[in-house]
């Protein structure tokens, strides 16, 4: 197999370590033996991934547990078939580095870092559960928005042009832009894949089977994923996570904790906000499909709607008071904006800013919402509705109103248009029904 080097390592001494090898390696680290305690022999080891892309062991010692990921050479999802480079983990390490010093304690701790092994052991968060598993349970998380608000507004706004010179934006983008093939991933099972004849593509057949040929006739839906695509290619507004969804996220009741950055790179704000808000609606509609008995998760839903609601409201707040008050990159420099008429000038430059901001994440929730019901890699919030009728209910709702979130942008000024217009689709029967 031809596998690619990561920087500053070469490929030919990456090997793909099982339990044996793992526990070897980790005994020769003095600090990470150290944190385990007890003899290795006495470690127990166990591979939990359930992601698409990599290999995740938890170890748990005498003394404490860590979490180990090793990047595969190939998409996990697919095999060997599907080739992909081992430089993500170093692309990952970088950004968690970054993201641990601008969103300090909401991304875990880095232990050690491997780019010859394309390895990351990183402190094991307990007894946090990914946040999209306990959505289908109908669990709700009270620290989130304050916690996801902070780190997406800290993270977008430290790393644009509002808080940095020219020349460290440009370094930041050239630092991150090796990392094109997953990048390249998003391109394909986002943007293009799910409005065309793909041989991974799949859906709830045969339910959708009438939605997903009319979404790759429509042309209007056609031109509008494609400029979101353009978007996503030339428009490097700051670091970006890359798939800041539900299952990207660990959470208890009281700590947030982001996970997975290995599609970071420099691309537009409204993706990683998108994101959240796209991943979130689709909790909320997929939640009839977990009831046991008609309106038993109608409290639930409204605190879900309530909470998309709040993670754009706080991030929007969180973002703008960045702005006035650590504002020393180049873009819309002071000097330019003096006095009392300047300051005002300035401040409205900022509110048309997030709004067209917001209307980034309008289009990118869209596309992320359309991608995990068209296209290759599902949601659970969706799979794990055992009735397939039932299921294709759901995403028949979710891709409605994605479809009309993505051709009539505009009309959704506000977040609570969004959620309305959830809601409204909440009620909506397809034709199959």
């Amino acid at each position: 197999m031809n596998l690619q080097a990561q920087p500053g390592s070469g490929a030919s001494q990456y090997r793909i370590l099982r339990e044996t090898d793992l526990r070897d390696y980790l005994a020769a680290l003095p600090a990470v033996a150290s944190r385990l305690g007890g003899t290795p022999a006495s470690w127990s080891i166990s591979e939990v991934g359930d992601g698409n892309l990599n290999l995740v062991f938890i170890v748990k010692g005498a003394s404490g547990s860590i979490a180990v990921k090793q990047a595969l050479p190939y998409v996990r999802l697919v095999g060997e078939s599907w080739p992909l480079p081992l430089s993500r983990a170093h692309f990952e390490h970088m950004a968690l580095v970054h993201q641990a010093r601008l969103a300090p304690k909401l991304v875990p701790a880095v232990l050690h870092h491997d780019d010859t092994l394309a390895l990351t052991a990183m402190e094991l968060l307990e007894p946090h559960i990914i946040m999209r598993k306990g959505l289908i349970e109908g669990a709700r998380y009270p620290r989130f928005v304050d916690d996801i608000s902070t780190f997406l507004a800290r993270t977008l706004f430290f790393t644009s042009d509002l808080a940095l010179s020219a020349a460290e934006k440009k370094q930041g983008i050239a630092d991150f832009a090796g990392n094109h093939a997953l990048c390249k991933i998003t391109e394909d099972l986002i943007f293009t894949d799910p409005y065309r004849i793909a041989e991974q593509n799949r859906w709830t057949a045969p339910y959708l089977d009438a939605t997903a040929a009319a979404f790759r006739d429509d042309l209007d839906l056609h031109v509008a994923i494609s400029r979101l695509k353009l978007k996503f290619m030339a428009s490097p507004e700051a670091l970006l996570h890359g798939d800041l969804h539900t299952g990207s996220i660990m959470v208890t009741e009281t700590d947030t904790q982001v996970i997975d950055p290995e599609f970071a790179f420099y691309g537009p704000m409204g993706f990683d906000i998108g994101a959240v808000v796209g991943n979130l609606l689709m909790a909320y509609l997929a939640s009839a499909g977990h009831e046991r008995t008609p309106g038993e998760r109608a409290s639930f839903e409204a605190w879900l709607l309530e909470t998309i609601e709040d993670v754009w409201t706080g991030f929007s707040q969180r973002f703008l008071a960045l702005w006035r008050s650590e504002a020393k990159g180049d873009g819309y420099p002071v000097s330019l904006f003096a006095g009392e008429a300047g300051a005002a000038r300035l401040e409205a430059e900022r509110q048309a800013y997030m709004a067209r901001l917001f209307q980034d994440t309008v289009g990118f929730a869209a596309a992320k919402t359309i991608r995990r019901i068209l296209g290759l890699a599902h949601n659970i919030d969706f799979e794990w509705i055992t009735d397939e009728k039932q299921r294709a209910i759901c995403e028949a709702r979710s891709l409605k109103l994605a479809r009309t979130m993505m051709l009539d942008t505009p009309s959704f000024t506000t977040i609570g248009a969004v959620t309305a217009a959830a809601r409204e689709v909440r009620g909506w029967q397809p034709d199959f029904a």
